[in-house]
């Protein structure tokens, strides 16, 4: 299962508390207070770890509790710590406190990490208190209550080429033949009802990801058919291709173009600002060539690049990848 979002309680464990004691030692006539100090309770780390590939393992777990310190001990002996609750998370889990809905955290790269909720300090044993003219404190300090709350997580896939258009536009096909990715392909509209990622091997030492995004239909950034759901899954890509299908005679393909931009406009995020590249699909099929040629016409009016392929009958792929990888490799050089 692709789960995308998920909502869980996190709490720090409570510091231990702080330890009343007095010395009594047989050669020391007056002792004295030795009361250590609590240990601190545990944190609720949050790691990003490229084991994990989605948020799935919060669908049923819901709570996370970092254990309590424990209470310090005479002889000035501090109490152990809490050990901090580590919870693994996939690469680009942004983070959100549900109350004010405050961003805390993007964890892009493997292995970052985000303390959610601190654990409390220890509190003051009453060795801590002791003065000059306050020979036996019996006073301490109980320990902090560690940090609780709800937090939102959000997925945010990390590819480098995203694949949008509306459904059915061969997005699928494209994406199985240049990866190793394995997609539900079928003749009819959302067979494609989750982000999926395939690598593309480009050359032996360069490779980068194509994220395959659930068709778009008009509204879409209002939530109409799967929603803008996915359309975050866009905002981390560098370079969009934009997939248009040739062989649907029941509407301009040039159409169907503005309807996508116009829902990557409305969404935000700067997705209508990111490189796109047009893509002309399903060549090996019939097709009006005065549209194709319309849609040509438009990809130059917009100074975006044009490519015409068939996935099916691996035509123009290496154009096509050619010219993503240079949107990409000009990135890396900058």
């Amino acid at each position: 299962m692709f789960l995308d979002s998920a909502r869980i309680f996190v709490k720090a464990g409570r510091g231990g508390s702080g330890c009343v004691s007095f010395r009594r030692e047989k050669f020391v006539p007056k002792g004295g207070p030795d009361g250590g100090d609590g240990g601190r309770g545990g944190s609720v780390v949050l790691v990003a770890r490229s084991q994990v590939r989605t948020l799935a393992a919060f669908r049923y777990k819901k709570s996370f509790i970092a254990p309590n310190g424990k209470p310090g001990e005479g002889s000035l002996r501090t109490g152990a710590s809490g050990r901090d609750l580590v919870v693994p998370v996939p690469p680009g889990t942004v983070v959100f406190a549900e109350e004010g809905d405050e961003l805390l955290a993007d964890l892009v790269e493997p292995r970052q990490r985000f303390v959610v909720a601190q654990g409390g300090r220890g509190g003051r044993g009453n060795a801590r208190f002791k003065t000059a003219t306050h020979q036996a404190p019996r006073e301490f300090d109980p320990g902090e209550e560690g940090l609780s709350r709800w937090i939102r997580l959000e997925l945010k896939l990390l590819a480098d080429v995203g694949l949008v258009g509306l459904p059915n536009a061969g997005k699928s096909t494209l994406l199985a033949a240049v990866t190793n990715a394995k997609p539900k392909i079928a003749p009819y509209p959302f067979t494609t009802l989750r982000p999926i990622l395939g690598v593309v091997e480009w050359t032996r030492r360069r490779s980068f990801v194509i994220a395959d995004i659930p068709g778009l239909i008009e509204g879409a950034h209002r939530g109409v058919g799967l929603g803008d759901q996915f359309l975050k899954h866009v905002e981390r890509t560098r370079v969009l291709l934009h997939l248009v299908d040739l062989s649907d005679e029941a509407s301009d393909p040039v159409e169907r173009v503005m309807t996508v931009e116009h829902e990557l406009a409305s969404y935000g995020a700067g997705l209508d600002r990111k490189p796109v590249v047009i893509v002309g699909t399903k060549d090996d099929i019939p097709f009006d060539a005065q549209k194709e040629n319309a849609l040509r016409e438009y990809a130059a009016r917009r100074g975006v690049p044009y490519h015409r392929i068939s996935a099916a009958a691996h035509k123009g792929l290496h154009g096509l990848l050619a010219e993503a990888w240079g949107y990409l490799s000009d990135e890396e050089e900058a």
